[in-house]
């Protein structure tokens, strides 16, 4: 049965011709329509998966739109072509990060892509929303890295978003707040909103793909997975997705808010705003006609910093507090959670190093320092291991903590999955973005070899995922039990080169000094 509303109208577009039924054929691949809520759609169905790419989920954020909310839609008349991935965001160059798309690269990038099963039956089918990582400035919902299809033949519906990024994303000045009405800069969190957008249009449009609006996963990695735990406490995003998967998405950024000059000193978000338009060549009293006619390129540089406070947004509407803080208040969307993160997430940084992430035990006391030494067994040890427990193990732990003894059913995993031969071979474990290929079933996207034994990893975790779409509960037939986290046991799933194993939460130990640190210096400390 065609699914729902679908045409399946032009058949073997790419298909080869045989000459013999011995030889081999490739796909067939169909033109297959369906009509949204701005009009018709033409994607591209192979092996019984429908794509649907391109499609604008708000308007163009250019001219006097930009650096203001997502607005509608448009509408177009005949049939629009979705069978090619739209452009990329704004974006400076990706440096081989395969979770970016092809060019063009442009400012009307507000698109999302969708697969579906072109055979469902009646019963609408759990939709997963993929948002990208990339620090927030780098990425995209296009990249083959990201295609939903073998997710899809799982039977889910995916789709991956675009939004906005770095200055055209993240920005603020005092002449863009006095020229808005109505609440409409939400103080600079855009590509927030155009998340939030994006889920809005999944909700009012996902059932002509056979998804069911009620049943949404919003799942993302690294800054992706920082973006989830934000809609987590946004209340513009209550009730748009139903559970949520965060991948190395931090936890404990820091507490102040971004439009406060911090009580360090450092300038707040419009601060960096207005010194951005001065080196730009604008003036002290730059208007928002004059900041919106810089063309795009010029906002790449310097380069905006997702580490160092430029684009992680507290804004006092979406966003409030303290990710960490609004879930200990229980303020977090009442939903079934996966969290976890990499085995060696930024190996290369030293905790006491001058880099994005570095400094992060700036605080400690003599003391606290003495005691991880030995936690870690030796300052080597230390040194290779301390980043990832103090910015992505304990904050990933602590949320896990919260999400349950709010009563809310948490997962906690990491991923130590190591590629044989390892393509880093100077360090050991799972580097931070390398399970995402695991995740999407995707492994035939990387360009060093893979095994039957990554495969087994991907295959697993593919299912667990989308399995927990389906119920909020990961576990299934013929596959280890993933305990739920809390309930008077902190386990989690470690996904290892040998399988997956339920466990204790690896140095516990380390991480729990890590928290009592955390607990002494405050939020403007994390």
């Amino acid at each position: 049965m065609l699914l729902y509303a679908w045409t399946m109208i032009v058949t073997s577009l790419f298909a080869a011709v045989s000459l013999s039924m011995s030889q081999p054929q490739e796909p067939v691949t169909a033109v297959v329509e369906t009509r949204v809520a701005q009009g018709d759609l033409a994607g591209r169905a192979t092996d019984g998966i429908a794509a649907f790419k391109n499609i604008p989920y708000a308007a163009a954020p250019v001219g006097p739109l930009r650096w203001r909310m997502p607005q509608a839609a448009p509408t177009w008349q005949g049939v629009r072509d979705a069978s090619m991935p739209g452009a990329i965001c704004i974006q400076p160059p990706a440096n081989g990060d395969p979770g970016v798309g092809p060019l063009p690269m442009s400012e009307d990038c507000l698109n999302l892509n969708v697969w579906a099963p072109t055979e469902s039956g009646d019963t609408p089918l759990p939709v997963m929303v993929w948002v990208h990582g990339g620090g927030l400035n780098n990425g995209s919902g296009t990249a083959t890295l990201y295609d939903g299809a073998r997710l899809a033949r799982r039977g889910v519906i995916v789709v991956t978003v675009n939004y906005r990024l770095g200055r055209l994303g993240f920005f603020a000045h005092p002449a863009l707040r006095h020229a808005t009405t109505n609440g409409d800069d939400m103080r600079g969190n855009f590509g927030m909103a155009d998340v939030v957008a994006s889920l809005q249009w999944v909700r009012d449009n996902i059932a002509v793909f056979g998804g069911d609006p009620g049943n949404v996963t919003l799942f993302g990695e690294s800054a992706g997975g920082v973006v989830v735990t934000r809609m987590m406490v946004a209340p513009q995003a209550r009730g748009l997705f139903h559970r949520a998967v965060i991948q190395s998405g931090l936890g404990r950024e820091a507490g102040t808010p971004s439009f406060i000059r911090r009580a360090d000193g450092g300038p707040s978000l419009e601060d960096r705003g207005v010194l951005f338009a001065l080196g730009a060549g604008l003036s002290l009293n730059t208007t928002a006609d004059e900041l919106r006619a810089l063309p795009a390129e010029a906002l790449l540089s310097p380069p905006p910093s997702f580490y160092g406070g430029d684009l992680l947004v507290i804004d006092g509407r979406m966003v409030d507090r303290d990710v960490a803080d609004a879930f200990a208040a229980g303020r977090q969307a009442p939903v079934p959670m996966i969290i976890g993160t990499n085995s060696a997430e930024f190996w290369w940084m030293k905790a006491t190093d001058r880099s994005p992430y570095g400094q992060t035990d700036d605080a400690l006391t003599r003391q606290e320092f003495a005691a991880l030494i030995k936690a870690y067994g030796g300052e080597d040890a230390y040194n290779g291991n301390a980043l990832s427990d103090f910015i992505f193990n304990e904050p990933a732990r602590h949320l896990a903590r919260l999400h349950a003894r709010a009563g809310n059913p948490a997962y906690l995993y990491r991923f130590d999955v190591v590629p044989d031969p390892n393509p880093e071979p100077q360090h050991t474990g799972a580097t931070h973005a390398s399970e995402r290929p695991y995740v999407f079933d995707n492994l035939w996207t990387l360009t060093w070899p893979m095994g039957e034994r990554d495969q087994q990893a991907a295959t697993a975790m593919a299912d667990y995922w989308t399995t927990f779409a389906r119920s909020g509960d990961p576990n299934g037939v013929g596959r280890p039990e993933w305990p739920e986290f809390g309930q008077n046991r902190d386990q989690l799933l470690e996904f290892t080169n040998d399988g997956p194993v339920a466990k204790p939460v690896p140095f516990a130990d380390r991480l729990d000094l890590i928290e009592a640190y955390y607990a002494r210096v405050g939020p403007d400390r994390r």
